[in-house]
C-alpha cells in the first residue's frame, strides 16, 4: 500500500489538502493566542493622570451666545471622530472682530470691524479642563492623543460645533488644579 495514492490521499483515507488546511488554521490560531501583538490602547495602565487645559476657538453663527457655553458646565467632546465623554468648561471669552487700518505715519490702528455681516457670527475662545494620561508621546484623553491641531468637536444640548482644532494644551500641576 502506497503512502499517497493517485487521488492525493494519505494512506487512502485523508486528503493532503485537508491536512494542509488544518495546519494553516492551527498556525493562525496559535499566532493569535500566543503572539497577540500590541494592544489597541494608546494609553498604558501605569501612566500618570494629570489635569489639562485645552483651548479651542469656536466660530458661532449666532448672535446670542450668552447662555450657549457657560463656565462651570460640562460639554461632550469628540476627538478625531471618537467620543471621549464630558469635560468641564473652564472659561469662555468673546474675541473681538477687528480690522487693521494703516495710518499716514506708517503705524497700524486696530478698530472694530464695521461690516454688517460681522454681527451674524462671533468667535469664542473656550478653555476646557479635564484629566489626561501623560504618556511619552504627550497627553491622552480617552484613547486619543491630544495635541495642538487635533480635530475636536463640542456637543451640548443646543449646540454641536464641528471642524474645530485644538489651539493650545497645558498640562497642569496637581497642586494648581
Amino acid at each position: 500500500m502506497a503512502v499517497v495514492d493517485s487521488q492525493g490521499r494519505l494512506f487512502g483515507k485523508v486528503s493532503i489538502l485537508d491536512i494542509g488546511a488544518a495546519l494553516v488554521i492551527l498556525l493562525v490560531l496559535f499566532g493569535i493566542f500566543v503572539f497577540p501583538g500590541a494592544s489597541g490602547s494608546v494609553a498604558q495602565i501605569n501612566t500618570p493622570t494629570k489635569p489639562v487645559e485645552v483651548e479651542v476657538v469656536v466660530r458661532v453663527a449666532a448672535q446670542n451666545t450668552d447662555g450657549l457655553l457657560k463656565p462651570g458646565e460640562k460639554t461632550s467632546v469628540i476627538i478625531r471622530n471618537q467620543p471621549y465623554g464630558e469635560v468641564k468648561i473652564k472659561s469662555v471669552k468673546e474675541l473681538p472682530d477687528t480690522v487693521y487700518i494703516p495710518l499716514e505715519n506708517g503705524s497700524v490702528k486696530a478698530t472694530p470691524d464695521p461690516r454688517p455681516e460681522v454681527a451674524l457670527s462671533k468667535n469664542l475662545l473656550v478653555v476646557l479642563e479635564g484629566n489626561a494620561q501623560i504618556t511619552k508621546n504627550g497627553p491622552v484623553l480617552g484613547n486619543n492623543k491630544i495635541k495642538i491641531g487635533t480635530p475636536i468637536e463640542l456637543e451640548g444640548f443646543t449646540y454641536n460645533f464641528t471642524n474645530l482644532n485644538v489651539r493650545d494644551i497645558r498640562i497642569l500641576d496637581d497642586k494648581k488644579a
